[in-house]
Parts: C-alpha cells; sequence; structure tokens
C-alpha cells in the first residue's frame, strides 16, 4: 500500500511539473505522431528514408474543404511513358509547393493529376512490342503512379482521368459533336503535311522551322487530303484581345507567343462557292479591305489551292465563284504571281475602288467595269462585316496567317471522330446517346496502324436513313483530348455531361498553371480556344482558362561528345585534363555542353536513383533550390553538398535546441539589455524572412528565392546564439518554429519530423495561438504572417526606376489605399523632383504582409519637329 500510495505521488508530481513547463499534453497518449527521437545520431540517408515511412500517411493525406475556399492548383498532366524523368520532377514539386503552401493559408487546394494517354509514342512502342497500346499504356501509368507516390506529391487521386479511358473521351466526343453542330468542325480537303515516318498528317504547328516533324524528326511532305478540322480562327480576335486582360497574371513573354502566334487580326474571312466536276466546293477568302466583299469584281487563285489541284487541267478553264456577300457570280483566275496576303492562296480585287486592282485585272484580261467608285472606305468596310455575320458566312477578324485547326490523325490509339459517311445524307453525326464510339479491342499491334484496316468495325448503319455506312476512321489528334481536362478534373465521375457548371463555377479559371514552356504555344492556344468555346455555350464561368502561369525552363544535362566526329559517349568515359576534356581511352579531344536529357546524349539522371540514395524530400529540395522555376536547370551532383549540409544544420539546431531545454537551468551569462539585443536580432530577421519569403511563395512564384530566405534565417538561429537565449528565449522559439512551417511545403516529411521535435520540447514559452497550434501537425499549421508593428516596404517607381521607399507598420500596409498612396508619395521630394510633366496614369500594387509598389508613369514629352527648309544646302 505504501509502495502505491508513492507511485501515486511521483505521478502527481510529474505531472504538476509538465503543467508548470506548459508539456501536460505530453504524458498522454494524444493522436498526433511522435518523433523518432533520433536527434542524437547524425542526419544520414537512412534516418531520411525512416522519416518518410514515418510520415507518409501524414503528408499524403487527402485535403478536407471545410468550407475554405478553393485554390486550383494545376499542373500540367504527363504522357505515361513507364519512367518519369527529371522535368516530370520538377514540374510536380512545384505545384505540390504551391498547393500545401495554399494551404497553410486557409485555402483548400484542389491539385489533381492525370493522363495524356494517347498518341503516336504510345502506338509505335506498343507496335515494337506486338502487344495493344492499352496494354502498353495502362503498365505505363500503374508504373508512373507507383514513382509519383514515392516523390511524396500530395495529388487528389479521387480526381484522376485517362484521356484514353472511354468514360472521358466519351466527352472529348461529346464537345466535339458541339462543335459540329455550330459549325465549327468541318471536312475538307487541304494541302496537310505528311509525315513519313510516323505515317500521319501533322498540324502546321507540329512542323518545326526545318520542315520536320516535331515527334519524329522526318522532314514532312506535301500531300492533298481530305481532312477534319475545327474552325478556331473564328475566336482569333477574341483569343488575341483577351491576352490585354488584366486578369492574366505572370504571363510575362507567353503573351507575345500567344499573339505572334494569332497575328494581329487585321482581317475577315468569307465563305465563297464555287463549282468544281459538278461538285459545289467552298472556299475561304481573306482580305484586310471587308468592302471588296461587296464590290469586288474578280478572283484570283493560285495553283497550288486544293480546289485547283482536283481540276484535270487548269490551262484554258474558266471558273466563276458566287460572291454571299453581294450575291455576284465572280470570275476566278489561277494565277501563282499575284503578291498574296501572308499565308493565303486566294486574293479578292475591286478594281472600281483599288487601282492596283485594276492594273491585276488589267494583266489577267479580267472583264471589268471602267467606272470608279468613291465610297466611304471606313463605313464600308464595316458595313461588308456586318454582312458577313448576318448571313453566316463569316466575318470574323483574324490575321492572314492563321489556319483553322486540323484534327484529323490517320493511326489507331486515338479519340474516335464520332461522324458516320452515308452515301445519301453526308457527314452524319453519331446520336449522343450512342456516345462514345470506342476504339476496337486488338490482340496485337502487329499491322494495325489505322482504323481504315478494320472492317468489321468500319460498317454500321446510318442513324437518318438506316442504310449502309462507314464510320470515320480518322482519329482526332491529342491535343484535342488536352484541350478541355482541366475541366473535367473538377467534375470526374459526371455521366451526364463533360462536367457540370455547379462543378466548376467556384473553381474556375484555374489559380496556377504548371507546365514546360515548350507547350506555351500550341497546348495553351487550343486550351484557350476550347475554353472560349465552351464559354459560349454558358458552360463556364470564365472565357480565359488559366488566370497565373507558372512556366518551368528545362532540366538540362551536361553532355560529352568526341570533337572529331560528333559521337556522344558516356561521362564515365570522360576525364579532365586541366581545363579541357578528353576520352580516357584514346585522349580524343571531348565538347562539352548542357542539352535536354536524353538516353542518347548519356546526359539523363534518373529519379530513381536520387530518391533511392537521398530521399524524396531532398530530390525535391534540390531540384527547387538555387533556379528560379522559369529559369532552365542544370543538373549537377555538384550541388547536393549545399542541400545536404542544409539539411544537417537544420537537424544540428533542433538538435541543441531540445538538448538545452532538457538541460535547465542555464547559468545567467548576459545581460538583460544583451539578451534584449538578440532577441531582437531574431525578432527582426523572422519578420523580414516571412515577408520576402511569403512575397516569393505566393506572388513571384521564384521558389528558390524563398528557400535562400529560409537558408538565411537558419543562420540567424546558428550564428553565435548563446545557449541562454536558446533556452529561455520566446523569440528564438518562435522563428524555429516558423522556419519550420514554411520550409515544410518543401520537405513535407522532414519538417514533419522535426515539428514533433518541437512539439516534444519541455518548458514551452510559446503559447497556442493563430500563430501555432501546438496540438496540430505542421501540415495543419497557418502560415505566418510578420507582426503587426513590424515595418514593411512602400515603393515608389517613377517611369520603372526606384525613387523613393517608405516603411510602414504591416496593420497601416494593409489599410493603405490606391488614392493614398499616390498622396503620399507626391509629397515626398525625391519622387516630385522627377515628375517634370504630368502624370500619365499610376498603377498600386498590395502584397499583404509583404510589400506595397506605386508605379508612376508621366506623360511623354513630346519632341518639337524642326522645320525644314524645302531648299537644298
Amino acid at each position: 500500500m505504501k509502495v502505491l500510495k508513492v507511485k501515486i505521488f511521483q505521478m502527481t508530481n510529474y505531472y504538476q511539473r509538465a503543467h508548470r513547463f506548459r508539456n501536460f499534453q505530453q504524458c498522454f497518449l494524444y493522436r498526433r505522431k511522435s518523433s523518432l527521437s533520433l536527434w542524437e545520431q547524425d542526419i544520414n540517408t537512412e534516418i531520411k528514408m525512416n522519416i518518410e515511412k514515418q510520415w507518409s500517411s501524414v503528408v499524403k493525406r487527402s485535403a478536407v474543404n471545410n468550407g475554405k475556399k478553393p485554390y486550383y492548383v494545376l499542373p500540367m498532366f504527363p504522357y505515361p511513358s513507364g519512367n518519369l524523368h527529371m522535368g516530370h520532377v520538377r514540374v510536380y514539386s512545384i505545384s505540390d509547393t504551391i498547393a500545401r503552401f495554399e494551404e497553410l493559408n486557409g485555402r483548400y487546394s484542389v491539385h489533381p493529376i492525370g493522363w495524356d494517354a494517347f498518341g503516336l509514342p504510345a502506338e509505335n512502342a506498343a507496335i515494337e512490342r506486338n502487344i495493344p497500346p492499352s496494354q502498353w499504356t495502362k503498365s505505363n501509368i500503374n508504373s508512373m503512379k507507383n514513382q509519383l507516390e514515392k516523390l511524396g506529391f500530395n495529388f487528389d487521386w479521387k480526381r484522376e482521368i485517362s484521356t484514353c479511358d472511354p468514360s472521358y473521351y466519351k466527352w472529348t466526343q461529346f464537345i466535339f459533336l458541339k462543335l459540329f453542330e455550330k459549325g465549327l468542325a468541318y471536312q475538307s480537303k487541304a494541302q496537310v503535311n505528311w509525315d513519313p515516318v510516323d505515317m500521319t498528317v501533322l498540324a502546321d504547328e507540329q512542323v518545326d522551322d526545318l520542315g520536320c516533324s516535331w515527334r519524329s524528326g522526318a522532314k514532312v511532305e506535301k500531300k492533298y487530303l481530305t481532312q477534319w478540322f475545327i474552325k478556331t480562327t473564328k475566336f482569333a480576335k477574341a483569343l488575341y484581345d483577351g491576352l490585354d486582360s488584366e486578369e492574366l497574371e505572370n504571363w510575362k513573354d507567353i503573351i507575345n507567343l500567344q499573339k505572334h502566334w494569332i497575328g494581329e487580326c487585321d482581317g475577315v474571312i468569307v465563305s465563297f462557292k464555287l463549282e468544281v466536276n459538278g461538285e459545289m466546293k467552298t472556299f475561304d477568302v481573306w482580305t484586310a479591305e471587308p468592302y471588296k466583299f461587296i464590290y469586288g469584281d474578280f478572283i484570283t487563285m493560285n495553283s497550288s489551292h486544293p480546289i485547283i489541284q482536283e481540276l484535270k487541267s487548269h490551262k484554258n478553264v474558266t471558273l466563276v465563284c458566287l460572291n454571299p456577300i453581294s450575291n455576284r457570280e465572280l470570275p476566278v483566275c489561277i494565277v501563282d504571281d499575284v503578291n498574296y496576303p501572308e499565308g493565303r492562296n486566294v486574293y479578292i480585287g475591286c478594281s472600281q475602288v483599288d487601282k492596283e486592282d485594276k492594273k491585276i485585272a488589267n494583266l489577267l484580261n479580267v472583264p471589268i467595269s471602267s467606272k470608279q467608285l468613291k465610297i466611304d472606305i471606313e463605313s464600308e468596310n464595316s458595313r461588308a462585316v456586318d454582312m458577313a455575320l448576318n448571313k453566316n458566312v463569316g466575318g470574323h477578324f483574324v490575321s492572314s496567317k492563321l489556319k483553322d485547326w486540323l484534327i484529323s490523325r490517320q493511326r489507331y490509339w486515338g479519340t474516335p471522330i464520332p461522324i458516320i459517311h452515308c452515301k445519301t445524307c453526308g457527314a452524319v453525326p453519331v446520336p449522343y446517346e450512342d456516345l462514345p464510339v470506342e476504339l476496337p479491342e486488338i490482340e496485337s499491334s502487329t499491322g494495325i496502324q489505322t482504323l481504315e484496316k478494320l472492317e468489321h468495325w468500319k460498317k454500321c448503319t446510318c442513324p437518318k436513313c438506316q442504310s449502309s455506312a462507314i464510320r470515320e476512321t480518322d482519329t482526332m489528334d491529342t491535343f484535342v483530348d488536352s484541350s478541355w481536362y482541366y475541366y473535367r478534373f473538377l467534375d470526374p465521375t459526371n455521366e451526364q455531361m463533360p462536367f457540370s457548371k455547379e462543378q466548376v463555377i467556384n473553381h474556375m479559371p484555374v489559380d496556377i498553371y504548371v507546365g514546360g514552356k515548350e507547350h506555351a504555344v500550341l497546348h495553351l492556344y487550343y486550351a484557350r480556344f476550347m475554353s472560349y468555346f465552351l464559354h459560349s455555350l454558358g458552360w463556364t464561368p470564365t472565357k480565359e482558362p488559366f488566370q497565373k502561369l507558372v512556366v518551368q525552363g528545362m532540366v538540362m544535362g551536361q553532355s560529352f561528345k568526341l570533337k572529331c566526329s560528333g559521337k556522344y559517349i558516356p561521362p564515365d568515359q570522360v576525364e579532365k585534363v586541366g581545363k579541357y576534356y578528353k576520352e580516357k581511352s584514346t585522349g580524343n579531344a571531348v565538347v562539352t555542353q548542357w542539352e535536354k536529357m536524353s538516353k542518347s546524349k548519356y546526359n539523363g539522371e534518373n529519379p530513381e536513383r536520387l530518391l533511392a540514395t537521398y530521399g524524396c524530400d531532398t530530390t525535391r529540395l534540390l531540384i527547387l533550390a538555387d533556379v528560379p522555376p522559369a529559369t532552365p536547370r542544370r543538373w549537377s551532383d555538384a550541388t547536393l553538398p549545399g542541400v545536404l549540409n542544409w539539411q544537417h544544420r537544420l537537424w544540428m539546431t533542433m538538435r541543441e535546441f531540445l538538448n538545452h531545454r532538457n538541460n535547465l537551468p542555464v547559468e545567467t551569462t548576459l545581460t538583460p539589455e544583451e539578451f534584449h539585443k538578440h532577441e531582437y536580432k531574431i525578432w527582426d530577421s523572422r519578420n523580414y524572412l516571412i515577408a520576402t519569403t511569403t512575397y516569393h511563395f505566393k506572388h513571384t512564384q521564384k521558389l528558390s528565392v524563398g528557400i535562400s530566405r529560409l537558408q538565411s534565417l537558419t543562420s540567424v538561429l546558428r550564428n553565435k546564439v548563446p545557449p541562454e537565449v536558446i533556452t529561455k528565449s520566446k523569440e528564438y522559439e518562435k522563428a524555429l518554429a516558423v522556419l519550420i512551417i514554411m520550409l515544410a511545403p518543401v520537405t513535407p516529411h522532414f519538417c514533419s519530423e522535426l515539428w514533433a521535435g518541437l512539439q516534444s520540447a519541455p518548458h514551452r514559452l510559446t503559447e497556442s495561438s493563430n500563430l501555432i497550434d501546438w496540438e496540430k501537425c505542421v501540415l495543419e499549421q497557418t502560415w505566418p504572417k510578420v507582426d503587426e508593428s513590424y515595418e514593411l516596404s512602400f515603393l515608389c517607381k517613377v517611369d520603372g526606376a526606384d525613387r523613393c521607399e517608405l516603411k510602414l507598420k504591416s496593420s497601416d500596409l494593409l489599410s493603405l489605399t490606391h488614392e493614398k498612396a499616390v498622396q503620399m508619395m507626391l509629397n515626398q521630394e525625391s519622387v516630385k523632383k522627377r515628375l517634370t510633366t504630368e502624370i500619365h496614369k499610376t498603377k498600386f500594387e498590395l502584397y499583404p504582409h509583404c510589400r506595397a509598389i506605386l508605379h508612376i508613369y508621366p506623360k511623354k514629352k513630346k519632341v518639337k519637329q524642326e522645320k525644314v527648309s524645302d531648299s537644298v544646302v
């Protein structure tokens, strides 16, 4: 009985002491995971692997909505090649970090993943192995999914989609039929780019400047084929003008790339009709002078035009077309040496208004009126456009060089085009209730390159007249599948529609879109077109699909090739002699350069090696540190020591903190003034580094800069800080907590262990609050904010140059308005003396808890023109 009383007393005394040191919760078994408590050991790969195993279930937890405002973080979904490369590691490390950052900022992050699974690479690989493409693709998806999970990315796998799944491409076909209904999907004969290796048509966008295929690298050939197109040109002007929207953030040079591709929309297209070989053909006429559609009196057409190619001979042939605007018949002259608009092979002339056109008509012996017309060209241009729009024959502004989107592909592994060809009814859409038109099952890929060869699949019945008919055997370009996937992610199980407006209305536009710059023209253009089209149907809340872009640079590897032959050789066959590289076995000179990673160039890096050697957190930290996302990343193990050393210093910091806290009391050696001086330095550093880290994580997405700020905070906590400050300073404890929270989006496993160590520390000085909740794991904390009394930067730029910087308390900065900001800066002498003219405009940027910037743009001074004498000196 006495022994029992002693034990009760000891336990009661322990509880009292625990309560006194604010560590009462540690005396119980609580739900949160505890630290591995390996602090006395030096951090190494084995410990890192154990940490990742310990915290994997916490790190990959499902995001909970709980009424939070959603934040849509969308990385471009991968093609399932079977193996991740460092480009994948980079893009998904960026998106995962941003998603976790937004979670800490009180948002519900939507971070989906799926598979861009159709296309030539999978089909060609399956043919090589004599297996069905579906089998090859499914195997690759399983392999890559496993690799992504190893990297600790917190994807919402409940939203997973695959474009080759009938439950997905059913809705791609559904959208195609909507395009067809609106006259935006059509079939036409055209001169196309033919890839002789992959045996399929390519869009103009898929041919490089040297005339080679973007996939196979083969020199493309020109052929005349009947193909399916989507009339993207109808939305060209809207897409061009939309690039100036203030809603687009951080698009930078991508805006110029898109504008260059679309071209200045300074003309309009009208569809004319022409009878050839007994059939009525439609062809487009573009002009920058729409009045010619009213008053034009002849057409010239280049001999390369597909309509002319259908003629057995175009010599001594008289062609007449119908102008749908004037309802007049116009002669068509076949001539090559007319100055056609860029990208066009048809020209409309108006000899009664345009003197140059009259010269052309006379040279071609075109019968024209000798009477000259005087018209208000601007007014007649507007009237012609209105007439074209009202008659539904064109009238939409577009550049001369932009063509409609060619989507036909003559291969098996793609979304079947849901059209049935009937001799009586023509091209008939497959009824919606019969979707999807599924790809036929095949046992092997040998000899199967097109649906054209599958007779049993082709033959069908016309939905209109019930007679025998043939299915369309072309499949869609994979860019069609990826042009709308970001909507399906938001409603992936909808069986009635591609998606419902109710599901997307609070999520669109995508808050931040992360992907490679190589997709900044083609994919982005097609995705923007599709979003504009779906918005025109009333399906979506906004036209633009993506608010902010994070365009990542390529991960480059160092390659080595023999100077004499240009042959690439592996790095282990190269040695450096002085400043030069030589082949070990021969001594031949070797040239080195940084190039896109490739197996054939022996300059790739296998993510599996990094995961096995360093763990996923170190791999993620390594790919994000040093270089901002938009900059190409030169991959080298030379950057590893810095990252490994930082993790070691963080580990040592926690070890020393726990040792000091566990060994109270500490002898007092500092005066109150000295103690306060140390605390103030930590307080000032904490606030400054919170402000700058937040700015780069949230606003610039320069994650590498934010990470460098966290390294700086680590140095502050380790730079000659006396044990007494570590033990007794509330500021030190708070700064250490803040450091771990801010690093958590980058290295979630490692920081979960550091946080658990911090939770286990006795004698805690910081109470649970809005800043820190000691009962929650690090990934459930709130992203830290600067103290209200801390002074932040308010910068004024005049005509782009820094002219004045003021310091405002964080609380005052939050209440700063545009008008107040202008008044405040105009009172500063350094600003006033730079304003030698009136102000043209001002722009105010407020970054809460970070900084504020006022841009002032003065009116440009008019340059006086000196009078030039007519006389010659």
